[in-house]
């Protein structure tokens, strides 16, 4: 048996695998985010922790067999957050997120104290990212950044209270921009643009190495012997390990908080001015590119919120309604927490267009999924420019439960789109391979093979005419207003 533990930014998922990748027992716990002031993204990292605690008891009171008979424990969470500790390994401030964008000026500020930093690292600056993060706690929060002894990763925060270690995985700290990413390891001279030294950092490993073992005391409180645990990923890279996205020119696009646009290469190459990230992977001597819409599926969250329905399935529902072999007449611009891929605007605001007194909830709901979708498509042309080729699309995360979205997306997209077993999951599935990877010494592609095929949903015709239309009209639209946010 195997533990993967998923931290993402909406909640933590806890799952067990078998030998034989079978999801045998699962759990949740939600998490929300603090938003103080405009622009901003805060959690508290001890919300993560009782969050797992929690997942994790859900599965003792339901599975304690299960759980006894795990073997290993893998991570993935949530990337680019900034966890301060001190001297005493206490957290200082609440964790800056991935979807924050005070540090724009920073982002600047550190390109011209370090100007190889997108040959080093393979990625432009951009807020969502660690190391300008920092530099904004300097210039901001003096007195919290003197007292600044280690920077953690989300996952790894909860990676220290579960062993005691201060450790990470090169697929995660290629979000920090302290990572030297063509040859994985940490950058001084990055790490001297942000006034810290690798000795702030945890120690790297790859995502299959044993970075420690559960404590006794979480052991015994989960239920547990003191397993190994294994190094894990970032998000999106735990996500591919999870439906067998690890060889070259496989895709998966990820339908959570936000919108992933995920390719595998077996080699090192990049594109930052394109705003394309160029990340290590969760296998060694494997690189990935990704572009990222900031706000995927909490776009379907906010605007069931905005329309007053019980659930979003419920407004899923009322959006099938709609016509679709005609356009819609409402057009959305889902930059709620601004944007990264291709646009790099963390200024970027959202936007309907096109509203009148026939406008109701359905066709507000609609425009939700496609605005999202044409993010998607300028996500694909931006990989597709950086020298990425893309021979198939599996769809991971909460959205990809949505059969609607899927024909949106492939019609937009004009790919035919790949649901596979565990998809709903990916992250914490992936999680739970790199474990048995790491435990058993099992090579990666016979463990992290693609998943069952659940579905395949190609184009509609009909839809994909008019949909070249709607996205032309979309980009002109941000392109309009862009200089107004």
């Amino acid at each position: 048996m195997y533990l993967g533990i998923d931290l993402g930014t909406s909640g933590v998922k806890v799952i067990i695998l078998d030998c034989h990748d079978t999801l045998l027992a699962q759990a949740s716990c939600s998490l929300a985010v603090s938003r103080p002031h405009p622009v901003w993204a805060e959690q508290d990292p001890q919300d993560w922790w009782q969050a797992t605690c929690e997942a994790v008891q859900q599965i003792k009171l339901e599975h304690p067999a299960l759980l006894a008979s795990v073997k290993a424990v893998g991570l993935s969470g949530q990337m680019h957050g900034a966890t301060l500790l001190d001297a005493d390994n206490k957290v200082i401030r609440p964790a800056i997120l991935w979807n924050d964008g005070r540090s724009e000026e920073q982002c600047k500020a550190l390109e011209a104290a370090e100007p190889n930093s997108r040959k080093i690292t393979g990625n432009i600056a951009m807020p969502g990212f660690t190391a300008p993060k920092l530099l904004w706690i300097k210039e901001n929060e003096p007195e919290n950044f003197s007292k600044i002894a280690k920077v953690l990763l989300p996952k790894d925060y909860v990676r220290f209270l579960m062993t005691g270690d201060f450790a990470s995985d090169m697929s995660d700290s290629s979000g920090t921009l302290w990572l030297d990413v063509a040859n994985r390891c940490w950058s001084t001279p990055m790490l001297a643009a942000t006034y810290l030294t690798p000795e702030h950092m945890p120690v790297l490993y790859e995502g299959t190495e044993v970075t420690g073992n559960l404590s006794l005391s979480v052991a015994n409180a989960w239920g547990m012997d003191e397993v190994p645990v294994v190094a894990g990923a970032g998000d999106n890279a735990a996500g591919a390990a999870g439906i067998g996205v690890i060889k070259p020119n496989q895709a998966f696009l990820s339908l959570g908080t936000s919108g992933v646009y995920f390719v595998a290469n077996d080699h090192y190459q990049s594109n930052p001015d394109s705003a394309v990230h160029t990340f290590c992977h969760c296998i060694e001597n494997t690189w990935h590119q990704m572009s990222v819409v900031l706000s995927a599926a909490s776009c379907l969250a906010w605007v069931t919120r905005l329309t007053g329905f019980e659930n979003e399935l419920a407004l899923l529902n009322e959006i099938e309604q709609c016509d679709f072999t005609q356009p819609c007449s409402v057009l959305f611009l889902p930059y709620l927490s601004g944007e990264r891929t291709p646009h790099n605007n963390p200024a970027a605001k959202g936007l309907f267009f096109g509203l009148d007194h026939n406008t109701n909830a359905a066709t507000l709901g609609r425009a939700v999924l496609e605005g999202v979708a044409f993010a998607f498509a300028d996500g694909q042309q931006a990989l597709l420019n950086s020298g990425s080729l893309i021979d198939e699309v599996s769809v991971i995360g909460g959205g990809s439960k949505s059969p609607l979205w899927g024909k949106i997306l492939a019609s937009v997209l004009n790919r035919p789109l790949i649901y596979r077993e565990g998809g709903e999951v990916g992250p914490a599935f992936g999680a739970a391979r790199l474990a048995r990877i790491g435990v058993e010494k099992l090579s990666a592609s016979s463990v992290c093979n693609s998943s069952k095929v659940k579905l395949i949903i190609d184009p509609d015709k009909v839809m994909q005419k008019y949909y070249r239309v709607q996205h032309k009209k979309y980009q002109d639209i941000y392109q309009s207003v862009k200089e107004h946010f």
